[in-house]
């Protein structure tokens, strides 16, 4: 996962931990340097490792809930709110996580990342009912929130700006590897071990990763000592957990029928993201914003935006549909259709380092453009797939796909990251980690919608399940497609930003 930046053990240089490192042209040449302070390289490898393991752990419920079902006694819409209740509070508590990071520094943050994550996978592995689980489970989320803002943030504040993409690269790695690996790793654990084994075997790694945070992390730039504002707490609440809601429900209600109208929460949301936004503005004024809106205002961060949330719909959706069709359409077992996947995913993984060192060469543009042309391509193959077609060109497909993604994902990360003031990172990578969780939720529901309401079309007239099914997965892919193509476009607007680490945007 670190490899590649096990080469970057030397000191650059004696700066203290709370100046980020500056690469402008009148700074000495130790700063240019390639060597990460041995200090530095150890912070980042353990909040990779962390992030690795916290995000691991949030795919492994898909295939550990049959067991749990049986064993607790609780129905499958019921045993779907240990995803889902993961899923909410991972949307309300990210756009809180810019004012935590600056509130509590890099140490203090980590330390309470690890310590509701440890406390909430030992609650879930000893947990006597259903209740006390998805409380374990939501502990779990609040400490997950926080990892990817924090590591984002202290990447951005600590690697000198030539070297932020070949970093950042790894963060790559982390978010597309990790899911993959979840499900894998928890079916591996169940046989044996059994549900409680999936967090009794992470229990371990996390205790560990909090002692050795105790060890290793300090600050690495000056804490910020603005109250909490209640109101934009509350706001963060209502409008972030209600349009996750609304956008699962809309999946799940037309799958198979929903107990509660999504719109409701979705309109709810709505309403509380502008009433949440007005805040936010309000406050900026005093430097006092739970999220800082700011970072909308440099056109770098905007397009990046744009077209992370678009990939992020897209690679959801494509994850959570293609499973489906290839088990209820194609016939193939769970472990033959994650076999399919695995490649794609890993591959997506393991490119990220290679990206981020093609990035700090030749800059954001001559990758992104290629890459959106890829998960175009990708995801416009799978709008042909029938019951009858080759595993082989799902599995091609799938590959292009991911490796698209890859040429996507760390380039924004560092172009959109890269234009902010040093003070804007955490509220930058809370927004960016923000955008994530709901475009993923509205790529989940806008793909099972589109399929499942063609499907039952299409079984209405007197098609075949099988040819329904992948007919309406074929429709949803052709729209996903579509939709990204749009990407193209405004990946070549996306510009390098500054190398002297200093902000130039128009705020």
């Amino acid at each position: 996962m670190t490899t590649e930046i096990l080469d970057t053990t030397e000191p650059l240089d004696d700066r203290p931990a709370t100046r980020p490192p500056s690469a402008s042209v009148d700074a000495p040449a130790e700063a240019r340097s390639d060597k990460l302070a041995p200090g530095h390289f150890r912070a980042i490898a353990l909040l990779m490792a962390s992030a690795f393991t916290v995000i691991l752990n949030e795919t492994t419920m898909s295939v550990a809930l049959p067991p749990i079902m049986d064993e607790l006694g609780v129905t499958p819409t019921v045993g779907q709110w240990l995803t889902t209740a993961f899923l909410l509070t991972m949307a309300v508590v990210i756009p809180a996580t810019g004012f935590l990071i600056n509130r509590l520094g890099t140490r203090g943050a980590y330390l309470l990342a690890m310590s509701l994550f440890t406390v909430g996978t030992a609650l879930a592995m000893i947990a006597p009912g259903f209740g006390v689980l998805v409380t374990g489970r939501v502990v779990q989320a609040t400490g997950t929130a926080i990892m990817m803002p924090l590591l984002m943030t202290t990447i951005m504040t600590i690697v000198p700006p030539h070297m932020r993409g070949r970093v950042m690269g790894n963060v790559g790695l982390v978010i597309a590897a990790a899911p993959a690996l979840g499900p894998t790793l928890s079916g591996a654990i169940l046989e044996p071990l059994g549900w409680r084994g999936v967090f009794g075997v992470v229990l371990p790694i996390s205790v560990l990763a909090l002692v050795a945070g105790l060890l290793w992390i300090r600050d690495v730039s000056d804490k910020e000592h603005h109250t909490l504002d209640p109101l934009s707490l509350l706001l963060t609440l209502v409008a972030f957990g209600g349009l996750v809601w609304g956008l699962s429900g809309l999946g799940e209600g037309a799958h198979a029928g929903g107990t509660l109208n999504p719109w409701i929460p979705l309109g709810t949301g709505l309403v509380f993201l502008g009433l949440f936004v007005w805040r936010q503005i309000v406050r900026q004024r005093t430097e006092s914003a739970l999220l800082d809106l700011r970072t909308f205002l440099e056109p770098n961060f905007r397009v990046a935006i744009g077209i992370m949330a678009v990939a992020m719909l897209a690679m959801l959706g494509t994850l959570i549909v293609l499973p489906l069709v290839l088990q209820e359409a194609m016939g193939l077992t769970p472990l033959q259709s994650g076999l399919i996947v695995l490649p794609g995913a890993l591959a997506m993984g393991l490119l990220g380092p290679v990206v981020g060192r093609w990035y700090d060469r030749v800059g954001p543009r001559p990758i992104l453009v290629p890459g959106t042309v890829l998960v175009t391509l990708g995801i416009g193959m799978l709008a042909f797939l029938h019951p009858g077609i080759s595993p082989f060109y799902v599995l091609a497909a799938h590959i292009l796909l991911s490796l698209g993604l890859a040429a996507v994902f760390t380039p924004l990360f560092s172009a959109a990251l890269g234009v902010l003031r040093p003070h804007q990172y955490s509220h930058g990578s809370a927004t960016i980690n923000t955008v994530q969780q709901v475009a993923g939720a509205a790529g989940i529901a806008l793909f099972i919608a589109i399929m499942t309401l063609r499907s039952d079309t299409l079984t209405a007239a007197g098609e075949s399940a099988a040819d329904a099914l992948t007919s309406g997965a074929s429709l949803a892919f052709g729209i996903g497609a579509g939709v990204m193509a749009l990407t193209i476009v405004l990946a070549a607007l996306i510009k390098r930003p500054e190398t002297d680490g200093e902000f130039h945007g128009g705020h």
